[in-house]
């Protein structure tokens, strides 16, 4: 909800001739914005950007501004924050929280009640105060954010959480603000702690994207649940659900999330979100599996991310392209390849990594759709020069293996009606 209702329902309901009892609604104070402010800039735009949003944001709140002007004198520094992982690479040991009795319980009780489920409580690491998310906060601060930028769309196969705050679910349910989470990578830029790309590709997650995110729901719901511009039509892969694949960099995916209930937006986006959209897995099941899996996943933030950012269902609502990308990418930001069994070298044949056979028939496949999209143009260029015989093996290749793919749509399910009992540890 964007905000609290308070009144006597119960008294008000009771009967149809009894009058109305006051009634007040309160914003949500655990945001930046309201979504009436999110629609009020929204109104007459034809396209809803983050970058012009954030801009806005920046300048409202002060945060990395210095006088009318950014600091460092860009808005966005992205392109400093594009590293693949590297061997070489030490990360942060976490801090570990007390259980106390409640949590205790309430560990025992999900045990009990949702033994069968997917998930595991044997790494539940989550603050379950405000001590314990202050605690997690200042760790980040010392440990993380100097790294932060540079390295925040790296993979590795072996270290769920990289250099990664993993606030977010604490911030959703209040034990944080992101004002203070801001304001503390903000204060150690102006330290000489950490560099300025760092303080704002992190504080761009918070004020920009999480503050968009939010605002683009509530503006579009409840229409927006229901699209698939693409027509999706295919259930989720199976192994979402046991990581039971020989693709590595989803089998690793999944299995941290079966153990964590984490996986940083790289991850989400690139790997299990990148294979879903080339696959064609219709939005519910995907938007369903996120909800269910991941502990930060309100719908609020989750829906339009996979729904807008990851299957490009809203028609570019969301983003001016389709996030989609072969296995060349996954082996220039990860090290999964090197323990995978197909080659990302390859695109046909029994060793050629799946991902690049699927970039080509989805692209092939969706084309009347996407080939006017200026941003896709190069893309369909060369799609366009390859030769016939080159195009008609990389379709059977990608036809055959998604024959083979086995799906499911009843796990999903279960877990969507039983209250998304799943494993532990949130994400940013």
């Amino acid at each position: 909800m964007p905000g609290l209702v308070s009144g006597d329902c119960g008294r008000r309901c009771s009967s149809a001739k009894t009058q109305r009892s006051p009634w007040r609604l309160l914003e949500d104070e655990r945001f930046f914005t309201t979504p009436d402010d999110f629609a009020n800039w929204a109104k007459g735009r034809k396209q809803l950007r983050l970058e012009y949003f954030y801009r806005e944001q920046r300048k409202r709140t002060g945060f990395l501004m210095e006088g009318d002007e950014p600091a460092g004198g860009k808005w966005n520094f992205d392109h400093d924050n594009r590293q693949p992982i590297e061997a070489a690479l030490e990360f942060p040991e976490l801090p570990q929280h007390r259980q106390d009795a409640l949590t205790q319980e309430a560990l025992s009780d999900a045990k009990r009640h949702f033994g069968d489920h997917m998930g595991s409580l044997d790494n539940f690491n989550l603050p379950v105060n405000r001590r314990q998310a202050l605690v997690d906060l200042d760790h980040f601060i010392d440990h993380g954010l100097a790294d932060f930028g540079r390295y925040q769309d790296a993979i590795s196969d072996s270290a769920p959480y990289l250099y990664h705050s993993r606030l977010s679910a604490a911030m959703n349910i209040g034990l944080l603000s992101p004002q203070e989470v801001c304001a503390a990578a903000e204060q150690r830029y102006y330290d000489g702690d950490v560099p300025i790309n760092a303080a704002e590709g992190f504080i761009r997650q918070i004020l920009g994207w999480r503050e968009y995110v939010r605002g683009l729901y509530w503006t579009q719901m409840p229409s927006y649940k229901s699209a698939n511009q693409l027509g999706f039509e295919r259930d989720l892969p199976a192994f979402y659900w046991d990581a039971d694949t020989e693709m590595r960099c989803l089998n690793r995916a999944v299995q941290m999330t079966i153990d964590n209930s984490y996986a940083h937006h790289i991850q989400r986006l690139m790997v299990t979100g990148n294979f879903a959209l080339l696959c064609g897995v219709k939005p519910e099941a995907l938007c369903d599996w996120y909800l269910a899996v991941y502990a930060d996943a309100s719908e609020w933030v989750e829906l339009p991310n996979t729904l807008g950012m990851v299957l490009h269902a809203d028609g570019g609502l969301m983003g001016s392209k389709p996030y989609c990308a072969s296995g060349k990418y996954i082996d220039k930001m990860s090290d999964h390849c090197q323990h995978c069994r197909y080659s990302p070298k390859q695109v046909t044949g029994p060793k050629a990594c799946p991902f690049n056979s699927l970039y080509w028939h989805f692209l092939e496949t969706n084309a009347e759709r996407l080939n006017k999209n200026p941003r896709m143009k190069l893309i369909y260029g060369s799609l366009n020069r390859m030769a016939d015989e080159k195009r008609e093996a990389i379709r059977q290749q990608a036809e055959h293996f998604l024959d083979q793919l086995e799906t499911s749509s009843g796990y999903g399910q279960l877990c969507h009606t039983a209250g998304y009992a799943t494993s532990t540890t949130e994400s940013q």
